[in-house]
């Protein structure tokens, strides 16, 4: 700790506020190191999407996290879905982690919100609270929380009973929340909570509901919630936070906020110096395979590659098969993954039997227990492709067989999955769209009544590919760094645009993630469902899935694939020839002679510009070569 006083940030909003918080975790969690404070709290609406990434970047830099979750509150029973008006649909509650055991309380009631609670927003009641109170800190809220609302409205009766209510559930860990950004009705808010306080015995506690880093950031924040509400920046009846208070206040400006409640402050380090939230991120909650009575993984494991080498090389294998086999075999087994590997082997193997196109691609070809269990149609020796880039015995990373199906029947694979494991212990992954490059200038100009038109005009003189920010467009984009220069509209959008990209703007379901534990899923990752869909996901990304030790699988629906299969149905209909894509020859001259073409266009991998342009340059490089030269066949 420096020389600054004591106070910590317990009711703080991350970007994963959707839309609402701009604070990006590596510098939130700097600032607060840089300000002198020991110890922060992330607190976003409605959910936990940055918990795991907020608790290891706050560790790196020697801060100690407290992970929260502003709660929204149903007045009744969660999953009752009537009320007047919107804003009577929920209230806010601060609630705190303290330990491991009130993290994974955090994580079922932000989970059961979503999947049975959520109208508006996802929503929690006092049931689950009783329910999931232990190991959690409960702060009463901001200016929309139940106490807040029940003292603008004079029911000072009232919210004594909740008061009450809440500190015997809570005991010493409940705590009456007063903020001061210079609003009337924060004013209004502390004057009865205080009173409050004072009467009931209480302590009061200082939150500051920082959305933004520094003061100036106020007016990008400002733009920031015209983007969520799709409203005009100019529009005066928009909703908006008044002032430019909601940001991470050092110890010394909060202070000042609160003349004649230093105590209020000074708790805030009291309350962070209870909290230890120490997360066990190297155990695996991996499933496990039930193999046959009497037999162990790895027996089971070793008797399915068996009979994979017959399928695969005859009745005598070389010694070479024999070898590599064995080699794998013991860094699989010593690593601990037979099981793994014989959960991706049933479901390859269902998919197989079912007339479901599937197959591994990527480093997983280069394992000939991939090949022997039918996972890949590869030969690793034939090809001289190395085990060690698939897995490698000096790393204890899990091992990674992404598998493509065909997209028509995906979900049938899906299904089994969860009939094998249980439903609870299977879902699909999240992710995040953001604000990129493209799409932020559309964003912001919107909000500023920059017409449309300008504003793809704009948007297109940002280069397209990955990885693309507007920093670096304005470098290498000579017209979008005229039109920054020359036009003070453009100027002032991309001024803002910079401040807003890359910050979180919705949630969403990944491609082809699919996560499986050996328990419910809720003993270990907070999950959601988006809305309108009824797929339940994850509500952290792949990341952080695996970082929490649970196993991640890539189940991607292919329509490459689909059309294979198709195609091959379509000829043994009309044509009356069975094909089998798998034993074409691979040095067809025709074939090569197209791909010299670069007539690649719907190829898997084969049909971008950039790759044609590659294929009609090798022809020239390699003259009338058209079969491909057998690679060395040594190891």
């Amino acid at each position: 700790m420096s020389d600054a006083r004591p106070f910590v940030h317990l009711h703080c909003h991350t970007h994963y506020s959707l839309l609402d918080g701009a604070n990006r975790i590596p510098e939130l969690v700097r600032k607060a190191k840089d300000a002198g404070m020991n110890a922060l709290a992330i607190t976003d609406h409605g959910n936990l999407y940055g918990a795991l990434e907020f608790y290891t970047q706050a560790k790196e830099v020697g801060i100690n996290p407290i992970i929260g979750y502003e709660a929204y509150i149903a007045p009744g029973d969660r999953r009752v879905k009537e009320a007047a008006r919107m804003k009577e649909a929920s209230f806010h509650l601060t609630l705190l982690a303290k330990n491991r055991d009130g993290f994974k309380n955090l994580i079922k009631m932000a989970s059961a919100a979503f999947l049975d609670g959520f109208y508006y927003k996802p929503r929690i009641d006092k049931q689950l609270l009783e329910q999931h109170r232990e190991g959690i800190i409960c702060l009463s809220g901001c200016a929309a929380g139940e106490l807040s609302n029940l003292i603008l409205g004079g029911r000072m009766e009232e919210a004594e009973q909740v008061v009450a209510w809440y500190r015997k559930l809570f005991g010493d860990d409940y705590y009456l929340e007063i903020q001061n950004a210079g609003l009337e009705i924060q004013r209004l808010c502390a004057e009865g909570t205080i009173d409050l306080a004072r009467r009931m015995g209480i302590p009061l506690v200082a939150t500051n509901d920082a959305h933004y880093l520094n003061k100036e950031d106020a007016a990008s924040h400002d733009v920031l919630l015209c983007v969520n509400t799709h409203s005009l920046r100019s529009d005066v009846k928009r909703m908006k936070m008044e002032g430019e208070q909601f940001f991470v206040r050092t110890p010394d400006e909060m202070y000042a906020a609160f003349p004649g409640l230093e105590d209020a402050c000074a708790r805030t380090q009291e309350i962070a110096d209870r909290v230890q939230i120490d997360l066990d991120l190297k155990q695996r909650h991996f499933p496990v395979f039930s193999p046959p009575a009497g037999m162990t993984d790895g027996d089971y494991l070793r008797q399915k590659c068996v009979e994979g080498l017959t399928w695969r090389y005859g009745a005598n294998p070389a010694q070479e098969v024999l070898d590599r086999l064995e080699y794998e075999l013991s860094v699989i087994n010593r690593m601990g993954f037979a099981s793994y590997f014989l959960i991706v082997w049933d479901f390859a193997r269902f998919a197989r039997e079912n007339g479901i196109p599937a197959l591994a691609r990527g480093s997983a070809c280069g394992a000939i227990v991939a090949y022997l269990l039918g996972l890949s149609n590869v030969c690793p020796l034939k090809y001289d492709l190395l085990f060690e880039r698939f897995l490698d015995p000096n790393r204890a990373e899990a091992p990674d067989i992404d598998i493509d199906f065909c997209r028509d029947r995906r979900e049938l694979v899906l299904n089994y999955v969860k009939e094998k494991y249980g439903t609870d212990n299977v879902a699909q992954i999240g992710t995040f769209g953001t604000l990129g490059a493209k799409a932020v200038i559309r964003d912001v100009a919107r909000a500023l009544a920059v017409s449309l038109e300008r504003a793809d005009e704009v948007a297109k003189f940002v280069p397209t590919g990955p990885n693309v920010e507007l920093a670096g467009a304005l470098e290498d984009s000579p017209d979008l760094k005229s039109a920054y220069d020359q036009d003070a509209a453009v100027r002032e959008v991309i001024d803002y645009g910079l401040k807003l990209e890359g910050l979180a703007k919705s949630a969403g379901t990944h491609a082809a993630g699919v996560v499986i534990a050996d328990e419910p899923l809720t003993n270990y990752v907070p999950l959601q469902k988006i809305s309108g869909k009824d797929d339940i996901i994850t509500q952290w990304p792949m990341a952080d899935v695996e970082k929490a030790g649970l196993l991640k699988m890539d189940f991607l629906g292919l329509r490459n694939l689909t059309i294979l299969d198709k195609a091959v149905q379509n000829v043994k209909k009309h044509c009356g020839i069975e094909l089998d894509p798998l034993n074409f020859a691979l040095d067809d001259a025709a074939t090569f002679q197209l791909l010299q073409r670069g007539e690649t266009k719907g190829i898997f991998q084969l049909e971008g510009g950039g790759i044609r342009d590659l294929l009609t340059k090798e022809q020239g490089r390699t003259g009338t070569e058209t079969a491909p030269r057998r690679r060395r066949d040594s190891r």
